[in-house]
């Protein structure tokens, strides 16, 4: 998939310089996400929006840590958007490594690092297969919305996964009605629906397609 052209666009592997700017698209994107709202809003909004900069600064580095794929979305030399893909090779929601816990305990609080692992659980508990991923984020600068962008950084996710040989497919909560249609015009199809918290919203899931020349 590296160096993949995107009618203009590159989709490519993010590097550990592209990780400030891939953090500051993800929190403007999910500044205003249904379940980071429920998940860590408190009355003040400044705190809200400190506890949302340390769980994604939090998570993508560990993501990065881990090896698990950080997708960029190029425009030339410019970050325009990204994808980060989890599999269960990592252990999720329980399952998280103590100083996982530890730094998201620290930078959001117990009931937010609790929120956030029971959304992994309850994700995890409807994939069909322990080979599958999890779409943590997905997200576009700000200024590259309504380009048509996001169905090119989907795309880039499946390509992916269909190329993962030890990978069944992977799974999305989704809870915008834009998001589904977006999702499901690339081959996701809903798993049933799921309440995470007060956030109501479906499971997605898409599957790997076989390449038949390889059967």
């Amino acid at each position: 998939m590296d160096n993949e052209t995107l009618e203009g666009c590159r989709a490519v592997y993010l590097t550990a310089e592209d990780l400030r700017i891939a953090a500051s698209i993800l929190y403007n994107a999910y500044h205003d996400d249904p379940f980071f709202v429920d998940s860590l809003f408190t009355s003040d909004k400044a705190a809200y929006e400190q506890k949302l900069r340390a769980a994604i600064r939090e998570e993508l580095n560990t993501l990065w840590q881990q090896k698990q794929a950080l997708i960029g979305l190029f425009d030339h030399e410019r970050l325009v958007g990204l994808a980060c893909v989890v599999t269960q090779e990592v252990p999720l929601g329980e399952g998280r490594y103590w100083h996982w816990r530890l730094k998201m305990l620290l930078g959001t609080g117990w009931q937010s690092t609790q929120a956030l692992m029971k959304k992994e659980s309850s994700i995890v508990e409807l994939l069909p297969s322990k080979h599958c991923g999890i779409l943590q984020f997905i997200a576009l600068a700000p200024n590259e919305q309504h380009k048509g962008l996001g169905h090119k950084l989907v795309q880039a996710v499946v390509s992916w996964c269909d190329e993962q040989p030890d990978l069944d497919g992977i799974g999305v909560f989704v809870a915008q009605e834009s998001h589904l249609q977006l999702f499901t015009q690339h081959d996701f199809v809903s798993l049933g629906e799921l309440n995470i918290g007060s956030v109501h919203g479906q499971l997605l899931f898409y599957s790997v397609q076989q390449d038949d020349s390889l059967l």
